[in-house]
């Protein structure tokens, strides 16, 4: 009789996720040859080729495809076994903030794993922009955010360019001055503005709203532009290769701020928060 090992299975689920085995290891808090070690094992127990390491990045064969499946469902509710007959003592509430431009695709993955640890343990997110987010954790209204910032304000987890965006094959960034879209509580809109200023480039604030659609649906339009975090744009809006019309907008942070709880679950979802996007690339597409 052979038996599948769960452990080895999550490996492969956590390579096929992020597409790499040092991502991978990272988010399993694992060396990248416990890793590697324990993929050829299941290879070698099954007699199959589940990955394919011939491009720059790993991608799954069809074994691997159909494995995935499997090893998905095997996971989770071996998961659910063990919070249900472990972890029937924390019961409550976390209350997590995150700007919406960067809950895809990490955020979805932490919520997931961390109810499989803890089913009885409610997570309420709440998205809002950053400078709200952060008055709320001051107000002790929630218990850790997560914030895009230009400076390090809070714990650096990730890196990401701030490019402008605008209409697919859209011209409105010819225009002076540059008509503006971002909504005026952006955390981005400053780092634009101010990108703009330094090399003396006019530009203008053509909607005025606290609204990210009605924001998007004018730069759809073709009416305005916005800065957004690469990858992270919605599908009716494009990056701008501006060559040298438009300034660079730099990177931004993507820092995580915690409240004053100490407690277990509290913890282990921080410590998701912090895997979950140190395994991302450098560069991250929205999910």
């Amino acid at each position: 009789m052979r038996n599948l090992d769960i452990t080895t299975l999550r490996s492969f689920a956590a390579v096929a996720e992020t597409g790499g085995v040092t991502r991978a290891a990272r988010m399993l808090n694992l060396t990248q040859s416990a890793v590697s070690m324990q993929l050829k094992r299941l290879e070698e127990m099954l007699g199959l080729d589940l990955l394919d390491r011939s491009g720059r990045t790993i991608a799954l064969t069809p074994a691997g495809e159909q494995l995935l499946s499997y090893a998905k469902r095997m996971i989770a509710l071996n998961d659910e076994i063990y919070a249900r007959l472990t972890a029937d003592n924390f019961e409550g509430e976390i209350v997590f903030g995150v700007p919406e431009d960067i809950l895809y695709p990490v955020v979805p993955r932490v919520l997931q794993t961390f109810h499989a640890s803890y089913p009885r343990m409610r997570v309420q997110l709440l998205t809002a922009p950053t400078i709200e987010l952060l008055g709320m954790l001051a107000d002790a209204e929630i218990d850790l955010s997560l914030a895009t910032e230009v400076d390090s304000a809070g714990e650096t987890l990730h890196e990401t360019p701030l490019r402008w965006h605008g209409a697919p094959g859209g011209t409105a960034w010819r225009q002076r001055p540059v008509p503006i879209a971002q909504t005026r509580n952006c955390a981005f809109r400053p780092a634009a503005i101010d990108r703009l200023d330094a090399v003396g480039i006019p530009w203008t604030q053509v909607i005025e709203t606290g609204s990210d659609r009605a924001s998007y649906a004018t730069v759809a339009a073709d009416l305005g532009l916005v800065a957004l975090l690469e990858g992270h744009a919605p599908p009716q809006l494009a990056p701008i290769d501006t060559g040298d019309s438009l300034p660079d907008l730099g990177t931004i942070k993507i820092n995580l701020h915690l409240g004053r709880r100490q407690d277990t679950p509290f913890c282990d979802l921080a410590d998701l928060v912090r895997r979950g996007f140190g395994a991302l690339p450098a560069t991250v597409a929205a999910a």
